[in-house]
């Protein structure tokens, strides 16, 4: 068996504690995403819970997505006005940082 000298058993220290020291900066980068993407999920349950809660709002198929705090709302809606109270109710929900309207009125096309 081969006998590590004073330079090589500090290589290997060095070595041994940066495998174990990396992973763990690996695994808490992770963490943040999960949390921002579990944060992103909550938003849109909320907003779309909040979109429901709307009489006027639902006979409308509103879709909402969340990417990092900004609130994506799509879908076919009868008026601007549909439009302005998603968009109102989407900005009371806490974490929203964005809103972004991809919303159309039926037969015009407007976003």
């Amino acid at each position: 068996m081969m006998r590590l000298c004073g330079i090589h058993r500090f290589i290997v220290l060095l070595l041994v504690t940066h495998m174990v020291v990396l992973p763990g900066c690996t695994s808490t980068a992770r963490y943040e995403g999960s949390r921002e993407q579990f944060e992103d999920i909550v938003i849109t349950a909320k907003v779309h819970e909040a979109i429901l809660d709307e009489p006027s709002l639902r006979p409308f198929d509103i879709n909402v997505r969340t990417i990092k705090g900004a609130v994506e709302l799509s879908g076919l809606v009868n008026s601007r006005e549909d439009m302005d109270k998603a968009i109102a109710i989407a900005r009371r929900i806490e974490g929203t940082k964005l809103i972004r309207n991809d919303m159309r009125t039926y037969g015009t096309g407007d976003y």
